[in-house]
């Protein structure tokens, strides 16, 4: 059958729908096929041919040349073969072309059905291939609609989500207006690919330097790591690879160009962009500038830093509501524990007076143990004898009577603290006796005004008594004008 618009068909819909026309021509002739055995039956043997020049489709069913037949759907005797192929033998396969046109309006109905739902799958296949390479990329698309605080993206072949949590703060957009997001994950489901953007990950920072800063997009300036809290603040270590190009400079850029359209982009977000250092103090030192530090104290077991400062920086280093630390602390990777040189004496004064405790214990090696790390009496005890050794000039046997000594150290100010404990508790039952006593007293003071008001109310039987003896003169009185008037 020869279709003159098939041909176009197939190229508009390729590329408006971003679909290989192999596909789509495998489509067509799955849809035929299938159009095919419904007229003619299921057990046949149909073959379709698509001229990709012409545009021409062809459909042949395929029968084997038999001396008697008993399948008519995919046998033929010879005399019938012979009609179709002169030349033709017995066990020889005969294609015979089918004209289409005696397919019917069911078998072209359901020939359309399947076009349709090959259509939709092979759509939905090609936005999820388009789009997985996207994956960690900046986008630009066009707000197309507010769903339950969705906000649901046109990408232009396809749809994608910004959800509140990948929201920044204060941020409001409404249908129309142009967004610009960073492809978080790409997801293939049954009802097609589902495309997730945020403009809160760290990474959609990191991708506009790229856009923004050439020597970045070059590598020639590396991106070591970024933290946000969207909205409000960022950090961003950077390197370089070429000693003549100043990281923080490139990034920064002319009068500030570079990073002020960064900070545009995220809405007034600040950015503080720093140096990376392969020394991990020297690095957390400049994720905490602009405050000076005095002293870093590391612990690399636990992956915890004391950060020692003047106590004039120490509100600079911590930051409004501790978002200077919070943010070094997640650029780093390290736990920072920034204080005031005026606490961490106090501090190191409580640590030596701690190992003080020991029997036997020095200055010098209280003070040597502090510096490495070994500040209680249970960081002693925890440790094997060769850390021990290593850190002091203390011998094996030395290092063993210090750690029984530190644990006796450590069981007796338990037994201490105990005793105190029941002391303070005995001293507030006493209390509570006492005011018990206090309560008892009151109680009597009240029984022994109660009986004066026993005594008040006898005083007012007496004024009884007085007003009766008024009233016998008040009738010896009455008694004696009626005397007189008669």
């Amino acid at each position: 059958m020869l279709i003159t618009d098939i041909k176009r068909v197939i190229e508009q819909v390729s590329r408006e729908k971003g679909i290989n026309k192999d596909i789509l021509i495998s489509t067509l002739k799955e849809a035929i096929e299938s159009a095919a055995r419904k007229k003619i039956g299921a057990r046949a043997d149909i073959e379709v041919h698509y001229d990709e020049k012409t545009g021409e489709v062809e459909v042949f069913q395929f029968k084997e040349v038999v001396p008697v037949v008993q399948d008519p759907e995919v046998e033929l005797t010879i005399e019938d073969g012979l009609r179709y192929d002169p030349e033709c033998e017995e066990g020889d396969s005969l294609g015979i072309k089918i004209d289409t046109s005696q397919f019917g309006r069911i078998a072209a109905q359901s020939a359309k059905q399947v076009i349709i739902q090959k259509m939709k799958e092979a759509e939905r296949n090609a936005v999820y291939e388009n789009f997985i390479h996207k994956k960690g990329e900046i986008i630009n698309g066009i707000v197309q609609r507010i769903d339950r605080g969705n906000i649901v993206v046109n990408l232009g072949q396809a749809e994608a989500i910004l959800s509140p949590r990948e929201q920044m703060p204060r941020e409001n957009y409404k249908r129309g207006d142009r967004i610009r997001a960073y492809v978080l994950d790409v997801l293939e489901e049954s009802r097609g690919a589902q495309i997730i953007l945020s403009r809160t990950h760290p990474e959609f920072l990191v991708k506009l330097f790229a856009s923004e800063v050439p020597e970045v997009a070059e590598s020639i300036v590396v991106i070591r790591g970024a933290a946000r809290e969207p909205g409000i603040r960022s950090k961003v270590a950077v390197t370089s690879s070429d000693s003549d190009v100043d990281p923080v400079g490139a990034c920064v850029g002319m009068k500030g160009n570079r990073v002020q359209s960064i900070v545009q982009e995220l809405r007034g977000e600040k950015i503080d962009i720093v140096q990376w250092n392969p020394d991990v103090a020297k690095f957390v030192c400049n994720a905490l500038a602009p405050a000076e530090i005095s002293k870093v104290v590391i612990d690399e077991e636990n992956r915890s830093m004391e950060i020692i400062v003047n106590d004039e920086f120490l509100s600079i280093a911590i930051g409004r509501n501790g978002q200077n630390v919070r943010l070094a602390c997640k650029l780093t990777g390290w736990h920072l524990d920034v204080m005031g040189k005026d606490e961490y004496s106090r501090k190191e004064k409580q640590r030596h007076d701690s190992l003080m405790k020991i029997p036997g214990m020095t200055d010098s090696l209280a003070q040597t143990l502090c510096e490495n790390g070994f500040c209680t009496l249970k960081d002693i005890i925890s440790t094997r004898i060769e850390n021990l050794c290593s850190v002091s000039e203390l011998s094996e046997d030395d290092a063993m009577l210090l750690k029984k000594r530190a644990g006796e150290a450590l069981q007796l100010s338990r037994s201490h603290s105990k005793s105190n404990s029941l002391q303070k508790s005995s001293e507030k039952i006493d209390n509570n006796a006492g005011s018990i006593d206090d309560i008892s007293g009151n109680n009597t003071d009240n029984v022994e005004n109660n009986g004066d008001t026993d005594y008040a109310s006898d005083s007012s039987d007496d004024s009884e008594y007085s007003s009766d003896d008024d009233r016998d003169n008040s009738d010896d009185a009455s008694e004696k004008k009626d005397e007189n008037r008669d």
